[in-house]
């Protein structure tokens, strides 16, 4: 169904995706007709969460992917659209018209329990259920408004185009919207989200592997903490980091033992990697897309993508602050320090001939059979949503702007230590050597140093600088195809060029920049919405 409105309506039969331990895609009818118990509105709280993923519109549009030319055939219409940052006229399942309908379509879901939750007048019983409602709405209209509004600012967002944030459940025909300011829209997911948060209960989830794909207590901590951190609230976004990791953050880290490092079946180590299983895995999403298979080891989508050129300059296999510094000039000078099987990034994955994508496990890919003998079915993509890395790093930056350097640098150790083979000890002054040993970048002669120009943050040159250039270089590794490098983007006023590579080089480099003030960081709304009468992105 198109969306031709702002509102979803609520459907008396839905089929939801619901997962398992070791089923992502079972599935379950979600009956609405009368939530008039807690098992119901507990089964509509399955429906909070949005069956469509932001990755592709972020990661395409992020400085994680280059333009192999028109010579590469792989790739359609909309992901060249995305990938220019041109407003999109083709609808698939990775396009930002689906995003925003499955959004609004969850949020339908958490405003109809809690409206249940309401004319049952709101007994204790039913707060675990409210809790989740509440985090779930206010994680989906966060998203909402990081994807389609400009980022937080205390100097314009009380004024930058918003998204509508939906309180109650829509109940009459043909409605007008008006969106909310980004500064709105932030107040009020700040609002759900304190108020749901104590209300959680973990104890209701029938296991600690079915509460991963729910909003369990850890997971609300870790959204506050990136809520808190696009904000700018520093002390609170460190504060409810250390809430999410609890009193050992190392407890919490990834088991790569449980991984299968180091192979080329990837599907076999994406799987492994978002296992609901795996303590470091706060909230597994699951959603109808194809960035599995655009990020995976295939020629599919591969035009616009990651590549080796990206790799050896700016993320995976460049100088990197937590090497030893003795091995920045050999990799500069384009040597290979260690062979690809045995590389320093765990869970990095030999693809062979595919190499060039650079293949990470972080989003698994997955086809769900609705006939097995024809062959017909879904592509369906798993991802990790929030995760203790994040929330590792996410200290470490809170941090460095409050200049509490030597705890950030434990957490910065803390994520080499665990996820990269060979990492050696970062300091302050190794830190500083690995900051000013780059030139800022150029997009001919990068490098994983990149001009700062957001006028809320005041950083120092020198340290704190320095500090913020290596712990956002480590968010891009641990985010790298999973879409989140584009909101650091956006948060910092970075601009992003556009190049066409030619054999394994820079072939050419377009006019089209996003500048730090571009209203195009803001992606377009879907053409229905803006028909059915809500007002666009300025561009």
């Amino acid at each position: 169904m198109k969306i031709k409105h702002l509102y979803i309506y609520i459907i008396a039969s839905l089929f939801v995706t619901i997962t398992s331990c070791n089923k992502y895609l079972d599935e379950l009818p979600d009956n609405r007709a009368e939530l008039n118990n807690a098992d119901k509105i507990s089964r509509i709280l399955v429906s909070a969460y949005p069956t469509s993923s932001y990755i592709m519109q972020t990661e395409l549009s992020s400085d994680n992917t280059d333009d192999y030319g028109s010579t590469n055939p792989y790739s359609t219409r909309i992901l060249g659209q995305i990938y220019n940052w041109e407003d999109q006229t083709e609808n698939d399942d990775d396009a930002a018209n689906a995003f925003w309908e499955a959004s609004y379509k969850a949020i339908a879901s958490s405003n109809a329990a809690l409206s249940a939750i309401k004319e049952a007048g709101n007994p204790t019983s039913l707060n675990p259920q409210k809790g989740e409602a509440l985090v779930a709405r206010a994680y989906n209209h966060f998203m909402l408004v990081n994807v389609f509004g400009l980022h937080y600012s205390k100097t314009t967002s009380k004024t930058d185009l918003g998204v509508t944030y939906m309180l109650e459940p829509e109940t009459t025909l043909s409605p007008k919207y008006e969106r909310n300011t980004v500064a709105e829209v932030y107040e009020l997911a700040v609002k759900d989200l304190e108020e749901g948060i104590p209300l959680i209960d973990d104890s209701k989830f029938v296991s600690s592997s079915a509460a991963k794909y729910h909003f369990n207590k850890t997971a609300a901590y870790a959204f506050a903490a990136r809520l808190y951190l696009y904000m700018g609230e520093w002390e609170k976004a460190a504060d409810y980091s250390t809430k999410a990791l609890g009193s050992d953050a190392t407890a919490s880290l990834r088991n790569y033992a449980q991984i299968v490092p180091f192979t080329s079946v990837f599907n076999n180590t994406s799987r492994e990697y978002n296992s609901s299983t795996l303590k470091a895995n706060f909230l597994v999403l699951t959603s109808g897309s194809n960035i599995g298979a655009t990020f995976g080891p295939y020629y599919e989508n591969s035009r616009f993508n990651h590549n080796a050129y990206l790799t050896k300059n700016e993320t995976l296999f460049s100088s990197a602050p937590y090497l030893a510094k003795q091995y920045w000039p050999l990799i500069e000078a384009g040597q290979t320090v260690y062979n690809a099987l045995n590389y320093r990034i765990r869970a990095y994955i030999y693809s062979g001939t595919n190499l060039d994508k650079s293949l990470l496990p972080h989003v698994a890919y997955m086809f769900e059979y609705t006939d097995p003998v024809a062959g017909i079915g879904f592509r369906r993509a798993v991802v990790s949503e929030f995760t203790s890395e994040e929330a590792v790093l996410t200290r470490a930056e809170a941090n460095i702007h409050l200049k509490k350097y030597a705890d950030a640098l434990k957490d910065m150790q803390l994520w080499a230590g665990n996820t990269v083979n060979f990492a050696s000890t970062m300091t302050e002054s190794i830190i500083n050597e690995w900051g000013d040993h780059f030139a800022y970048y150029t997009p001919t002669a990068p490098t994983p140093k990149k001009k700062f120009n957001n006028k809320d943050y005041i950083i120092d040159p020198g340290t704190q600088e320095n500090m913020l250039h290596a712990v956002l270089y480590m968010r891009r590794i641990q985010t790298l195809h999973v879409g989140l490098r584009w909101f650091d983007l956006k948060r910092y006023g970075i601009e992003v060029n556009r190049r066409t590579l030619s054999g394994g080089k820079v072939g050419s480099v377009s006019t089209n920049v996003l500048k730090s003030d571009d209203k195009r960081r803001a992606i377009q709304l879907p053409l229905d919405v803006i028909s059915a009468g809500l007002t666009p992105n300025p561009r």
